[in-house]
């Protein structure tokens, strides 16, 4: 099984990820590692990232999950996959890229006809409020992301909607990571043939 960690900056992608990789023994592949040098310089000069941007960034990515998926093993991924688009690139790679002649597709579409979902792939939603991220991020040192660039952030964010993508779990990202972690435990145990033994 796969999770993929998603949400704006702050929401505790990174955090909840390398509590659940030391309690469950899964690797983590942190999304910040795996953006290019370019990205990483615009956004500490604080300008935000665009879509040309994101796509090689995603596309590594879609490279790791592909690889975890194709050796059978459980893995935690942490990226931000704001938009559908960002989610099925994330899932299919290079072939879900919009062409010049496709504009991306309406919320509850299939785009180029792959699936929103795989049967072994989970999004892990942390949603919370734009203040209370602000201060986290206000609080955070030495992170190349910037306050300032929170509101792009929430301005991109296509939030999984329910009954149009599937395999979506919705976790508070105002609560603690222990309490996220709890859900995640029971998810875990309902879709992991119902006899998980792993305790977070």
């Amino acid at each position: 099984m796969i999770y993929i960690i998603m949400g704006v900056s702050g929401c505790g992608k990174s955090s909840l990820g390398a509590f659940l990789s030391e309690k469950l023994g899964w690797p983590l592949h942190e999304g910040d590692r795996f953006h290019p040098e370019e990205n990483v310089a615009k956004m500490a000069r604080g300008e935000a990232l665009t879509d040309q941007d994101r796509f090689p960034w995603l596309l590594r990515l879609h490279e790791a999950i592909k690889s975890e998926r194709r050796s059978g093993s459980n893995a935690l991924v942490a990226c931000s996959a704001l938009k559908r688009l960002y989610r099925l690139i994330l899932l299919h790679g290079s072939k879900a890229l919009p062409s010049s002649s496709c504009s991306p597709p309406e919320p509850g579409q299939e785009h180029h006809g792959f699936p929103p979902s795989l049967p072994d792939v989970y999004f892990l939603f942390l949603h919370a409020d734009y203040h209370v991220l602000q201060r986290r991020i206000e609080a955070r040192k030495g992170h190349y992301m910037k306050a300032d660039l929170l509101g792009s952030q929430f301005d991109a964010l296509e939030p999984p909607l329910e009954g149009q993508e599937k395999n979506v779990v919705l976790l508070d990202g105002g609560r603690s990571i222990s309490d996220m972690a709890v859900e995640v435990e029971k998810h875990l145990s309902s879709h992991a043939g119902g006899g998980h033994e792993e305790k977070l």
